[in-house]
């Protein structure tokens, strides 16, 4: 398996879902990316800072429309200060970022829901830890935006009738402005290309979730015969 530096391009692969037509890069989808959140990722700030802990988290999160904030806010109580580092925060000033409710609250340079390195409970989301916790889905618990990285999906409309969704890595320039200077290492760079299985293996959950079983199915089926 090749680094992320260099792997080939080899097109792509193209499922016909009807009103979706779906295209995946193969190079992607067959690498070895895997997180490395706490294992040297160097977050998203202006400078290399592993040491914070912060991850892909200091921005807070973009919330996708009022229905997931209201998931969002059902999800929040549930969680115990021994779960949730900034639980005290959280029932002082909310957990989003302002009365619009589309996006997170930032809390000491990071999401509101990001425990530190040291917490008791665990470092890394606190819904990520407590829907572990309960054996549910993170993908249930977390901001669309949150688990989907560093899958990214651009929407093109075909016709009127068909629109071409294609599934990628998410790059640099999907953070607009804010890519231009932060210290993006998640897709663009070698050091996440270590992982022990395939992209579509390892983020199987995720991607059936964001396209589908039967157009995960038939992925799957492409990239193993």
């Amino acid at each position: 398996m090749t680094d992320g530096a260099t792997l080939p391009d080899d097109g792509m692969i193209e499922i016909d879902a009807g009103p979706t037509v779906w295209r995946f890069d193969r190079r992607f989808m067959t690498s070895n990316w895997t997180c490395i959140f706490g294992a040297g990722c160097e977050g998203i700030g202006p400078e290399r800072a592993a040491a914070l802990g912060h991850g892909c988290c200091s921005l807070g999160a973009e919330l996708d429309g009022e229905d997931e904030a209201m998931t969002l806010s059902a999800m929040a109580a549930m969680l115990s200060p021994s779960q949730f580092e900034h639980h005290a925060d959280a029932a002082d000033g909310g957990i989003f970022g302002d009365e619009s409710r589309r996006g997170t609250r930032v809390v000491d340079g990071a999401c509101i829901f990001l425990n530190r390195p040291g917490f008791a409970g665990g470092s890394g989301c606190a819904l990520h830890i407590a829907a572990l916790a309960i054996g549910d889905s993170p993908i249930d618990w977390k901001p669309s935006v949150c688990w989907q990285l560093p899958v990214h999906v651009d929407w093109v409309e075909l016709d009127e009738d068909t629109e071409v969704a294609t599934v990628r890595a998410w790059s640099r320039a999907d953070w607009g402005d804010d890519g231009d200077v932060m210290a993006w290492c998640c897709t663009e760079e070698p050091e996440p290309y270590r992982g022990d299985a395939p992209v579509f293996e390892s983020l199987a959950a995720e991607l059936t979730e964001i396209v589908g079983e039967p157009v995960y199915v038939e992925l799957r089926r492409r990239l193993t015969t």
